[in-house]
Protein backbone atom coordinates (compact mmCIF):
# COMPACT_ATOMS: atom_id res chain seq x y z
CA UNK A 1 0.00 0.00 0.00
CA UNK A 2 1.63 3.52 -1.20
CA UNK A 3 2.53 5.51 2.03
CA UNK A 4 -0.12 8.32 1.32
CA UNK A 5 0.53 9.50 5.00
CA UNK A 6 3.62 11.45 3.49
CA UNK A 7 2.80 11.65 -0.11
CA UNK A 8 -0.58 13.27 -0.43
CA UNK A 9 -1.43 14.79 3.02
CA UNK A 10 -1.44 18.62 3.68
CA UNK A 11 0.45 20.22 5.90
CA UNK A 12 -1.28 19.60 9.53
CA UNK A 13 -1.90 22.75 11.51
CA UNK A 14 -0.95 21.15 14.99
CA UNK A 15 -2.92 23.94 17.14
CA UNK A 16 -6.18 23.01 15.24
CA UNK A 17 -5.59 19.39 15.68
CA UNK A 18 -5.12 19.85 19.20
CA UNK A 19 -8.43 21.63 19.79
CA UNK A 20 -10.33 19.74 17.35
CA UNK A 21 -9.86 16.85 19.51
CA UNK A 22 -10.02 18.63 22.95
CA UNK A 23 -13.60 19.80 21.97
CA UNK A 24 -14.48 16.29 20.35
CA UNK A 25 -13.13 14.34 23.58
CA UNK A 26 -15.13 16.97 25.83
CA UNK A 27 -18.40 16.25 23.88
CA UNK A 28 -17.77 12.50 24.29
CA UNK A 29 -16.73 12.86 28.14
CA UNK A 30 -20.59 14.67 27.97
CA UNK A 31 -22.40 11.76 26.62
CA UNK A 32 -20.97 9.93 28.56
CA UNK A 33 -21.24 11.58 31.87
CA UNK A 34 -25.23 11.68 31.21
CA UNK A 35 -27.05 10.72 34.00
CA UNK A 36 -28.99 8.10 32.26
CA UNK A 37 -26.08 7.02 30.22
CA UNK A 38 -24.54 3.37 30.58
CA UNK A 39 -22.44 4.83 33.98
CA UNK A 40 -25.83 5.17 35.29
CA UNK A 41 -26.70 1.50 35.04
CA UNK A 42 -27.27 -0.11 38.41
CA UNK A 43 -27.96 -3.54 37.02
CA UNK A 44 -28.15 -6.04 34.61
CA UNK A 45 -31.14 -8.50 34.53
CA UNK A 46 -31.54 -11.46 32.10
CA UNK A 47 -35.20 -12.50 31.49
CA UNK A 48 -36.36 -15.74 31.73
CA UNK A 49 -40.02 -17.43 32.18
CA UNK A 50 -40.42 -16.89 35.67
CA UNK A 51 -41.10 -13.94 36.72
CA UNK A 52 -38.65 -11.98 38.78
CA UNK A 53 -38.39 -8.71 40.87
CA UNK A 54 -35.88 -6.53 40.03
CA UNK A 55 -33.77 -4.07 42.41
CA UNK A 56 -35.01 -0.40 42.36
CA UNK A 57 -38.03 -1.23 39.70
CA UNK A 58 -41.69 -1.67 40.19
CA UNK A 59 -43.45 -5.17 38.92
CA UNK A 60 -42.19 -9.09 38.31
CA UNK A 61 -40.22 -9.35 34.64
CA UNK A 62 -40.04 -12.66 32.63
CA UNK A 63 -40.39 -12.94 28.93
CA UNK A 64 -41.50 -15.18 26.13
CA UNK A 65 -42.45 -15.85 22.64
CA UNK A 66 -44.87 -12.32 23.09
CA UNK A 67 -41.52 -10.68 24.15
CA UNK A 68 -40.93 -9.10 27.51
CA UNK A 69 -43.53 -8.84 30.35
CA UNK A 70 -44.16 -6.72 33.23
CA UNK A 71 -46.99 -7.33 35.58
CA UNK A 72 -47.89 -4.42 37.85
CA UNK A 73 -49.82 -4.09 40.90
CA UNK A 74 -51.63 -1.17 42.03
CA UNK A 75 -49.54 2.00 43.21
CA UNK A 76 -46.68 0.73 40.77
CA UNK A 77 -45.55 3.83 38.63
CA UNK A 78 -44.10 3.16 34.94
CA UNK A 79 -44.75 4.57 32.06
CA UNK A 80 -43.88 4.49 28.11
CA UNK A 81 -43.48 7.64 26.47
CA UNK A 82 -45.43 8.97 28.47
CA UNK A 83 -48.46 6.90 29.00
CA UNK A 84 -48.89 5.12 32.19
CA UNK A 85 -48.59 1.76 31.91
CA UNK A 86 -51.08 -1.11 34.39
CA UNK A 87 -51.71 -4.16 35.06
CA UNK A 88 -50.16 -6.91 33.15
CA UNK A 89 -48.13 -6.04 29.96
CA UNK A 90 -46.74 -7.49 26.97
CA UNK A 91 -44.13 -5.40 24.88
CA UNK A 92 -44.20 -7.31 22.26
CA UNK A 93 -40.85 -9.68 20.64
CA UNK A 94 -37.53 -7.15 20.49
CA UNK A 95 -35.11 -6.95 17.16
CA UNK A 96 -31.30 -8.09 17.81
CA UNK A 97 -29.46 -4.91 19.46
CA UNK A 98 -32.65 -2.92 19.82
CA UNK A 99 -34.67 -1.78 22.61
CA UNK A 100 -36.97 1.14 24.05
CA UNK A 101 -36.82 2.95 27.61
CA UNK A 102 -39.91 3.15 30.59
CA UNK A 103 -39.42 5.49 33.21
CA UNK A 104 -40.43 4.88 37.16
CA UNK A 105 -39.50 8.29 38.87
CA UNK A 106 -35.71 9.15 38.31
CA UNK A 107 -35.20 5.60 36.64
CA UNK A 108 -34.74 5.35 33.34
CA UNK A 109 -35.07 1.51 32.51
CA UNK A 110 -33.99 -0.03 29.27
CA UNK A 111 -35.29 -2.88 28.21
CA UNK A 112 -33.45 -4.83 25.48
CA UNK A 113 -32.52 -7.68 23.23
CA UNK A 114 -28.76 -8.72 23.04
CA UNK A 115 -27.13 -11.74 21.87
CA UNK A 116 -30.02 -13.77 21.75
CA UNK A 117 -31.60 -12.22 25.70
CA UNK A 118 -34.42 -10.35 26.69
CA UNK A 119 -32.43 -8.28 29.00
CA UNK A 120 -33.56 -5.46 31.72
CA UNK A 121 -30.86 -2.21 32.44
CA UNK A 122 -32.15 0.54 35.19
CA UNK A 123 -30.43 3.29 35.28
CA UNK A 124 -30.57 6.23 37.59
CA UNK A 125 -28.57 9.13 38.10
CA UNK A 126 -27.23 8.50 42.00
CA UNK A 127 -25.52 5.48 40.93
CA UNK A 128 -21.89 5.72 42.85
CA UNK A 129 -20.01 4.85 39.26
CA UNK A 130 -21.55 8.06 37.81
CA UNK A 131 -21.22 10.22 40.93
CA UNK A 132 -17.84 9.28 41.23
CA UNK A 133 -16.75 9.38 37.77
CA UNK A 134 -14.21 11.91 37.23
CA UNK A 135 -12.97 11.54 33.53
CA UNK A 136 -11.24 8.58 31.27
CA UNK A 137 -6.96 9.30 31.22
CA UNK A 138 -6.43 9.46 27.37
CA UNK A 139 -2.72 9.10 25.57
CA UNK A 140 -1.69 13.65 24.46
CA UNK A 141 -3.35 13.74 21.50
CA UNK A 142 -0.35 13.04 17.74
CA UNK A 143 -1.12 13.40 14.13
CA UNK A 144 1.11 10.41 14.27
CA UNK A 145 -1.43 8.44 14.73
CA UNK A 146 -4.07 9.71 11.76
CA UNK A 147 -3.64 6.84 9.42
CA UNK A 148 -4.43 6.94 5.63
CA UNK A 149 -6.83 3.99 4.22
CA UNK A 150 -8.77 2.47 1.86
CA UNK A 151 -12.62 0.67 2.44
CA UNK A 152 -12.63 -2.60 0.69
CA UNK A 153 -16.20 -3.89 0.23
CA UNK A 154 -17.40 -7.35 0.27
CA UNK A 155 -19.07 -8.58 -2.81
CA UNK A 156 -21.22 -9.23 -0.21
CA UNK A 157 -22.13 -8.43 3.72
CA UNK A 158 -20.20 -11.41 5.82
CA UNK A 159 -22.42 -12.04 8.88
CA UNK A 160 -19.46 -12.31 11.71
CA UNK A 161 -19.83 -13.68 15.06
CA UNK A 162 -17.94 -12.01 17.72
CA UNK A 163 -17.83 -12.93 21.65
CA UNK A 164 -19.16 -10.31 24.14
CA UNK A 165 -17.83 -8.82 27.35
CA UNK A 166 -20.64 -11.00 28.96
CA UNK A 167 -20.00 -14.38 29.38
CA UNK A 168 -21.47 -17.40 27.05
CA UNK A 169 -22.69 -14.02 24.74
CA UNK A 170 -21.86 -13.88 20.87
CA UNK A 171 -22.90 -10.98 18.79
CA UNK A 172 -23.61 -11.43 14.71
CA UNK A 173 -22.82 -8.36 12.78
CA UNK A 174 -23.35 -8.37 9.25
CA UNK A 175 -19.39 -7.21 8.23
CA UNK A 176 -19.52 -5.23 4.76
CA UNK A 177 -15.82 -4.78 4.20
CA UNK A 178 -12.57 -4.16 5.45
CA UNK A 179 -10.46 -1.12 5.43
CA UNK A 180 -6.66 -1.39 4.82
CA UNK A 181 -4.02 1.12 5.97
CA UNK A 182 -0.36 2.19 6.62
CA UNK A 183 0.90 2.77 10.10
CA UNK A 184 5.23 3.16 10.74
CA UNK A 185 5.71 1.03 7.45
CA UNK A 186 3.40 -1.74 8.15
CA UNK A 187 0.55 -2.19 6.34
CA UNK A 188 -2.99 -4.04 8.13
CA UNK A 189 -6.58 -4.73 7.80
CA UNK A 190 -9.34 -4.37 9.97
CA UNK A 191 -13.02 -5.62 9.61
CA UNK A 192 -15.57 -3.32 9.88
CA UNK A 193 -19.17 -2.87 10.63
CA UNK A 194 -21.90 -0.47 9.75
CA UNK A 195 -21.60 2.46 11.89
CA UNK A 196 -24.27 5.30 13.41
CA UNK A 197 -24.56 7.41 10.90
CA UNK A 198 -25.51 6.67 6.84
CA UNK A 199 -22.54 5.36 5.04
CA UNK A 200 -20.23 5.35 8.42
CA UNK A 201 -18.07 2.44 9.92
CA UNK A 202 -16.66 1.45 12.66
CA UNK A 203 -14.24 -1.04 13.54
CA UNK A 204 -13.14 -3.33 17.09
CA UNK A 205 -10.22 -4.02 17.96
CA UNK A 206 -7.29 -4.58 20.34
CA UNK A 207 -3.59 -3.96 20.27
CA UNK A 208 -0.33 -4.18 21.90
CA UNK A 209 -1.19 -1.70 24.64
CA UNK A 210 -4.61 -3.60 25.14
CA UNK A 211 -4.31 -4.87 28.85
CA UNK A 212 -1.58 -2.31 29.86
CA UNK A 213 -2.31 1.17 29.39
CA UNK A 214 -5.90 0.37 27.64
CA UNK A 215 -8.44 -1.80 28.39
CA UNK A 216 -8.07 -5.68 27.59
CA UNK A 217 -10.72 -6.31 26.03
CA UNK A 218 -11.61 -3.87 23.27
CA UNK A 219 -11.40 -0.10 21.84
CA UNK A 220 -13.98 1.06 18.97
CA UNK A 221 -12.82 3.41 16.34
CA UNK A 222 -15.59 5.34 14.57
CA UNK A 223 -14.31 5.74 10.90
CA UNK A 224 -16.21 8.47 8.49
CA UNK A 225 -18.12 7.21 5.60
CA UNK A 226 -15.31 6.37 2.26
CA UNK A 227 -14.80 8.86 -0.36
CA UNK A 228 -15.96 7.99 -3.60
CA UNK A 229 -12.84 5.90 -4.54
CA UNK A 230 -12.86 4.17 -1.04
CA UNK A 231 -10.87 6.41 0.39
CA UNK A 232 -10.86 6.67 4.79
CA UNK A 233 -8.55 8.32 7.56
CA UNK A 234 -8.46 6.66 10.66
CA UNK A 235 -7.92 9.08 13.59
CA UNK A 236 -6.84 6.19 16.12
CA UNK A 237 -6.37 9.80 18.47
CA UNK A 238 -10.18 8.80 19.08
CA UNK A 239 -10.59 5.48 19.88
CA UNK A 240 -13.16 4.75 22.86
CA UNK A 241 -13.78 2.65 25.67
CA UNK A 242 -17.09 0.73 25.56
CA UNK A 243 -19.34 0.29 28.36
CA UNK A 244 -17.07 -2.72 29.23
CA UNK A 245 -14.61 -1.17 30.59
CA UNK A 246 -16.50 0.58 32.93
CA UNK A 247 -18.89 -1.59 34.15
CA UNK A 248 -20.10 -5.32 34.61
CA UNK A 249 -23.21 -4.68 33.23
CA UNK A 250 -22.52 -4.37 29.77
CA UNK A 251 -22.83 -7.04 26.52
CA UNK A 252 -20.14 -5.10 24.64
CA UNK A 253 -19.04 -7.25 21.11
CA UNK A 254 -15.00 -8.35 21.36
CA UNK A 255 -13.07 -7.71 18.18
CA UNK A 256 -12.84 -10.32 15.65
CA UNK A 257 -9.91 -12.56 16.26
CA UNK A 258 -8.42 -10.37 12.76
CA UNK A 259 -8.40 -7.00 14.77
CA UNK A 260 -6.03 -7.60 16.67
CA UNK A 261 -3.21 -5.51 16.06
CA UNK A 262 0.30 -6.72 16.94
CA UNK A 263 1.67 -3.70 17.16
CA UNK A 264 1.14 -0.56 20.26
CA UNK A 265 -1.57 1.57 19.08
CA UNK A 266 -0.33 5.08 22.24
CA UNK A 267 -3.41 6.80 20.82
CA UNK A 268 -6.89 7.32 22.32
CA UNK A 269 -8.71 6.24 25.72
CA UNK A 270 -6.49 4.65 28.54
CA UNK A 271 -7.80 2.20 31.13
CA UNK A 272 -10.14 3.95 33.10
CA UNK A 273 -9.42 4.84 36.58
CA UNK A 274 -13.43 3.63 38.06
CA UNK A 275 -15.18 0.53 37.46
CA UNK A 276 -18.56 -0.68 39.03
Amino acid sequence: MTDTATTSRPTLDRAAFGRDWEEWHRSHEARRADGHGFLAVTTIAWLGDEPQSIEGIPGLWSTGENGPVVELTEGDELTRDGESLAGRVEFGPIAERGGFTLVSGDTHIEVARRGGNDIVRPRHPAHPLLVQYTGTPTYVPNPRWLAEGRYLPFTEPRPTTVGSAAPGLEHIYDAPGEVEFELRGETFRLTVFPGYAPGSLFALFTDATSGLTTYAANRSLAIDAPAADGTVTLDFNRAVNLPCAYTDFATCPLPPAENRLPIGIEAGEKTPLERH
